[in-house]
């Protein structure tokens, strides 16, 4: 089993620094123990300007058996567990090994020199024997929406018996001039596997995590992302589904905000003004500070925290003592790091804040014994059918003392020129509720799970259309809320 990495440089940026992106020295051959043999890291070619890492994975068949591959069966079954095209053929095999191999290359990590991991650089990747069950035409169809250039080659069952036609595998060869070696590398470990549509170990529930960090940046919006999805976990449906529960909400999460902020800062063109009015966003921010300091919350979660706008500005509040900004988005939860500066903070304002991954669609032990929890502009990102989900894991499972919920009021929609008839203010929303529509669902929620229910306007309030945004504030009820503590 086979795989190169080639890149050319200048004497600016020598191809050699792929030693440093791989963490592997191309003056020296290493091996690494895996579950199923060996794997082998060399490096042909290593010039200033071209140079070529190779990865060569002996595989151990009586290993691969031993772990519990294809145990029992007929006779014939038994005899495929040791002659297969395990050793030859780019598999899950290979993608795991890349993995336990370029583990930090692949993470984006470089201590020796930070600039690297983040350039673009001439990639070329060849695998000479990959199993393709789609043929060609699904090799393109999973590579080329990535950035890459692909020729895939279908190899012939005998070269002196072409009438035989065609095997199901491809010669790859890969190019691009636009990714970085870790989004290369994630490429490989998700696809490979996908090609092949098959995994030599079982799949459990942490397959779909190892998918969502391994497709961060890419898998959201890929056209194949049902076809990968399940055949990376071996098609499992409720695996699958869940991956692709997670998969719309990171899809959402990484939405470009621009709509809604030009919306939010929108200025009435007819406005008889010169000072420029408070943009909505931060008229929402107040409004909920506002909310949970009348609530006495020293404990706060921000559910759906995105980059991290409210998470700072309750930093700024010395009354609220922690802070959990949530976002299923892990580039969201990045930039809302770099926003904060937590790797710059002092350790005293850092004990305050923690910023966590996780689906707002499950349940997360993580999440309960807070004052008051946070769902700004959250809940219309969903498809109406999950919110009975996200209802249960905040109100049901988590059950903060004060809920904050912040939607826009569709009836307001009319007062903004810039917003065309019929449109909702953001193209990711879901839907966009009345005063009426929301009211009905905020007292029915707060019904089922025995909390009281207060709505305050956000932003002009409109005597016609009411306000911009629409906040309702969940107390838990006085009963209820004895038994939570004591459960």
């Amino acid at each position: 089993m086979f795989l190169t990495i080639s890149t050319t440089g200048t004497p600016e940026r020598p191809a050699t620094d792929l030693g440093f992106l791989l963490h592997k020295h191309p003056d020296n051959a290493q091996a690494f123990s895996t579950s199923y043999g060996k794997a082998h890291v060399l490096y042909p070619e290593a010039g200033v300007d071209r140079c070529t890492a190779a990865l060569l994975l002996e595989v151990d068949a009586v290993a691969l058996v031993r772990r519990g591959k294809g145990r029992g069966g007929a006779p014939d079954a038994a005899l495929a567990q040791y002659v297969n095209d395990r050793p030859y053929a780019a598999s899950s095999l290979l993608a795991v090994a890349l993995s336990a191999v370029f583990s930090s290359a692949m993470r984006g990590v470089c201590a020796a020199k930070p600039e690297l991991p983040a350039q673009q650089r001439p990639l070329r990747i060849e695998v000479p024997a990959l199993p393709a069950r789609g043929g060609a035409g699904l090799v393109r169809a999973l590579f080329e929406p990535l950035g890459w250039t692909v020729s895939a080659e279908p190899v012939p069952l005998d070269a002196e018996f072409p009438q035989w036609g065609d095997s199901r595998y491809v010669s790859l060869v890969l190019e691009s001039e636009s990714l970085t070696v870790a989004e290369a590398l994630r490429h490989l470990y998700v696809l490979l596997p996908v090609l092949d549509d098959a995994k030599h170990y079982w799949v459990s529930s942490d397959e779909v995590d190892k998918l969502l960090r391994a497709g961060e940046g890419w898998l959201s919006d890929h056209p194949e992302q049902k076809l990968i999805t399940s055949r990376y976990l071996s098609r499992r449906w409720s695996l699958t589904r869940q991956a692709m529960e997670r998969l719309e909400l990171v899809r959402l999460a990484e939405a470009d905000d621009s709509a809604v902020e030009e919306i939010d800062n929108a200025v009435d063109a007819e406005a008889e003004t010169e000072e420029r009015p408070t943009p909505l966003a931060v008229l929402r921010r107040e409004a909920i500070l506002t909310a949970l300091t009348q609530a006495g919350a020293a404990r706060v979660l921000d559910l759906g925290c995105g980059q991290g706008q409210l998470v700072q500005a309750l930093l700024k509040e010395p009354r609220f003592t922690e802070i959990v900004g949530v976002d299923v988005s892990v580039r969201a939860l990045t930039i809302a790091s770099r926003r904060l500066k937590l790797d710059r903070m002092g350790e005293r304002q850092a004990s305050r804040v923690r910023l966590v991954q996780g689906s707002l669609a499950y349940t997360d032990a993580r999440l309960k014994g807070y004052d008051a929890a946070v769902l700004s502009e959250v809940i219309e990102h969903l498809d109406l059918p999950r919110l009975p989900a996200l209802e249960y894991a905040v109100f049901g499972s988590a059950r903060p003392r004060t809920v904050v919920v912040t939607t826009p009021n569709v009836e307001y929609n009319v007062r903004w020129e810039s917003l065309p008839a019929g449109h909702v203010r953001h193209g990711d929303h879901r839907f966009e509720w009345t005063r009426e529509e929301f009211r009905g669902w905020a007292a029915a929620v707060a019904e089922r799970h025995g909390y009281d229910v207060g709505f305050v306007p956000v932003g002009p309030d409109d005597p016609e259309v009411g306000p911009p945004t629409q906040m309702a504030v969940f107390t838990l009820g006085g009963a209820t809320e004895k038994e939570a503590k004591a459960a």
